[in-house]
């Protein structure tokens, strides 16, 4: 019998003082679920929300309905990343060398100590590997433009590991990521991993998804050292990174269409997992028994999740729109209605969160692809498998930037079990639909 998902916990009675929102919330309207799936509702009587893990039945037993849409749900209040973003470069303009593995940048050819002598002082060119990389970024010799800095980048830190790729088709790295490690007041550790996805259609998308991060990651290190609960320091890390993005507008308003991305993070401490989202960007939990069931924490802002959850659509229908990645929800000065989603979990059983932006999940949707897709031994080596995600999506096209953070959960014992958090036993969850409704940068 699959072990049971994760329980979903509730809001902690003493918890420090209710934040103040970033916005107005409106009232929520109810919300009919598909048929067939239940939702832990957002629990607007109360700071934060408790999530929506749309895949399955609720993991407290309750059925309440999740959060109202925000924006109307013919799209007209929406952001466009895909379809309508940068058309990015032909897809055949970045192809694999011999011999390299599929989740390898292109870029990162060894280095030749004689081509550096042909161009002393200077960069010599990934492409020829003789001419010189002339201040533009292009090689005097055979005009190959060359890579940015952000065009492949790869991080590990202890048990958290990212790695972001621009992918086949953009002519950039739009996404960015965090993860860092700190230290909570008994001494015991946290993990953080904040994604970031530009918005494409927005003006300096990669500058947003960079603000984000780094802004998010910084709250997050700065709140759970002096002992915020997790959760708050969550909703608080996106409010500081939905700042960030909205401080990069242009001051006449309307000027330019303003700067904008989705986040999602988490965070492993005191034997929790904390996630947080604006957007599309996704979480998975994914066991490190693979007979246990694997779960999507997440649900989309965006119009086809609108579309499932109102009833109007099946999921296959939904997102086979061509407006189903049109988001409905995002970081930015244009922003609709910011309304932070976070919730918390106390997994019984180890596992790994795969923390990613829809330039993965596109080839990877339900939460049984994703687990198929990560390497059993994930747990210990987190780089290794966000490169073999990475290079899963590659494989199937690269339509998109791609970005991944691998974070092991270990189970801790009874006995050092955050004192604070209920005691709940979770439920054994039913079979998962066939189908299913993305600072380091």
């Amino acid at each position: 019998m699959a072990a049971a998902a994760p329980t979903l916990v509730g809001d902690p009675a003493d918890w420090a003082a209710t934040p103040a929102p970033h916005r107005p919330e409106p009232e929520p309207e109810p919300w009919p679920s598909p048929a067939g799936v239940s939702y832990p509702g957002p629990g607007h009587e109360k700071p934060y929300g408790t999530g929506t893990p749309p895949e399955g039945t609720s993991w407290d037993g309750a059925e309440p309905t999740p959060p109202a849409p925000q924006g109307p749900a013919d799209g007209s209040d929406t952001r466009h990343d895909r379809p309508g973003g940068d058309p990015g470069t032909p897809a055949g303009a970045t192809s694999w060398g011999p011999g390299e593995a599929p989740h390898e940048s292109p870029y990162d050819s060894p280095y030749d100590s004689t081509a550096a002598a042909a161009a002393p002082g200077g960069k010599t060119c990934v492409a020829c590997r003789a001419g010189h990389v002339d201040t533009d970024g292009y090689c005097e010799h055979c005009g190959h433009a060359q890579p940015r800095e952000r065009d492949h980048v790869e991080e590990e830190l202890g048990s958290v590991a990212a790695v972001s790729d621009r992918g086949l088709r953009h002519h950039r790295n739009e996404d960015a990521f965090a993860v860092s490690a700190t230290a909570l007041p008994d001494g015991s550790a946290a993990t953080v991993a904040v994604v970031c996805d530009g918005v494409s259609s927005a003006s300096r998308p990669d500058d947003a998804s960079a603000a984000a991060a780094a802004a998010a990651n910084e709250a997050l290190l700065e709140a759970l050292p002096r002992g915020a609960h997790p959760q708050e320091a969550m909703h608080e890390a996106i409010l500081a990174a939905a700042a960030a993005v909205d401080a990069l507008a242009p001051e006449v308003a309307g000027a330019q269409n303003a700067p904008a991305c989705t986040l999602v993070g988490a965070v492993v401490s005191g034997g929790l997992l904390t996630i947080g989202w604006v957007g599309d960007s996704r979480a998975y939990w994914v066991p490190d028994d693979r007979a246990a069931l694997p779960r999507r924490l997440t649900e989309d802002d965006s119009w086809a999740a609108q579309m499932v959850a109102a009833g109007l659509m099946g999921e296959a229908e939904a997102y086979a729109d061509v407006r189903a990645h049109a988001i409905t929800g995002w970081l930015g000065a244009d922003a609709y209605e910011l309304e932070p989603h976070t919730a918390i979990f106390k997994p019984d059983h180890p596992g790994v969160v795969v923390v990613c932006t829809d330039g993965l999940w596109n080839y990877a949707e339900s939460a049984r692809e994703m687990a198929q897709v990560l390497p059993v031994d994930a747990a210990v080596r987190p780089l290794h498998s966000a490169q073999v995600l990475v290079g899963h999506a590659l494989d199937g096209g690269g339509h998109d930037n791609i970005t991944v953070a691998v974070v092991p959960f270990a189970t801790q014992p009874e006995g050092e079990r955050e004192p604070g958090a209920a005691q709940e036993t979770g439920t054994a969850a039913p079979a998962e639909p066939e189908v299913e409704a993305r600072p380091q940068v």
